[in-house]
């Protein structure tokens, strides 16, 4: 049995890669999933592998997946809320038509002019109804794989990394509340008694690494990335521009966090430290950058139904290559060359 970690990318609809990346795995008896760290989308995958297999292993793992994706392309374009539609009600169809005219459709100008809190009772996350249907009580339950889900404290910038027994919807909602469309979530923070208020996790850890350093969870760590680290092309308009720089933000902690399992690898290997001492750490990707550089930012906020499938399948067809180019590489070495990557 090959036990491996899964390092959950957000990225709104994008998420639907992901679908099918744990689709595929589930499928392999011999793989056990052992650690879950999710952001954002990433949080919502998790928790739909973590609820599945404490209910009905794989099988229902996999079921719990399909509703998830199911409810998600339900949403239509989530920049649409109540919030927004009682603002500009023709929003969504102009978007549409001048999404190809435009650098910046209606939607997205509107979005950097208005906050989500200046709607007042017509505000609802159309997330909502969505994380509250989970199972609970085996998202926070001890059998299946130990899951984290991240999310940024608003006051301080500081990452907080919720474990299984405390997640809650609004875990959920605020691993994945992008502040220029929902309102901040706030949750109480034990260590200062007091709610603090969260945006999405992909600012501080997307997705965070450390808490599947644990000694009791295997030494490899499987990501899955749907940020795409490298672009060749310089962005030259507005929109492409704006894109760049968040697809960098969001990947900046994931690189630092990388950057270290390198150096401690080298200080294990130098005989500087000792592999008791450390965990030397083995990294794997799954990703598929090509698809990803050819879809448009806006549609990781528009989940429509087709191009969740299509990104489903395109999860799938990426998770067969890995397993057939680096699968006997799983609880051996790493597949990632972290030394050339930062050299």
């Amino acid at each position: 049995m090959r036990r491996i970690n899964l390092a959950l990318q957000g990225g709104g609809a994008h998420g639907a890669f992901t679908w099918g990346v744990l689709d595929r795995l589930l499928r392999e008896e011999d793989i056990e999933i052992a650690g879950i760290s999710g952001t954002s989308a990433g949080a919502l995958n998790g928790a739909a592998v973590k609820s599945g297999l404490a209910r009905g292993g794989r099988a229902a793992a996999r079921e719990s997946l399909d509703w998830l994706w199911e409810q998600v392309g339900a949403v239509g374009d989530m920049r649409l809320g109540d919030w927004f539609r009682a603002f500009l009600p023709l929003a969504g169809i102009w978007s549409g038509v001048t999404e190809r005219l435009a650098p910046l459709s209606p939607v997205d100008v509107a979005s950097r002019l208005f906050s989500p809190y200046d709607f007042g009772p017509f505000y609802r996350n159309p997330l909502e109804r969505v994380a509250q249907a989970f199972e609970f009580e085996h998202v926070r339950g001890a059998p299946g794989p130990d899951f984290f889900v991240a999310a940024t404290n608003v006051r301080t910038g500081r990452i907080r990394v919720f474990p299984s027994c405390e997640i809650t919807p609004e875990v959920i909602l605020a691993s994945a509340c992008l502040p220029t469309i929902f309102q901040a979530v706030e949750i109480e923070d034990p260590a200062t008694g007091r709610a603090e208020a969260y945006w999405d996790g992909g600012y501080t850890g997307n997705p965070a690494l450390f808490p599947l350093y644990a000694r009791s969870l295997p030494r490899d760590i499987v990501v899955v990335s749907i940020n795409p680290l490298v672009r060749d092309a310089v962005p030259r308009i507005a929109a492409e521009i704006q894109d760049r720089i968040n697809e960098i933000s969001f990947n900046a902690s994931l690189l630092a966090e990388l950057r270290s399992i390198n150096f401690v690898k080298r200080l294990i290997r130098s005989g500087a430290v000792s592999g008791e001492a450390m965990k030397d750490v083995l990294v794997h990707v799954i990703a598929d950058d090509g698809l990803m550089d050819a879809l448009s930012a806006s549609s990781k906020l528009t989940p429509t139904p087709g191009l969740l499938f299509a990104l489903k399948e395109a999860g799938i067809a990426a998770t067969e290559t890995f397993l057939a180019e680096h699968g006997d590489k799983l609880n051996r070495e790493s597949s990632v060359d972290l030394p050339r990557m930062f050299g």
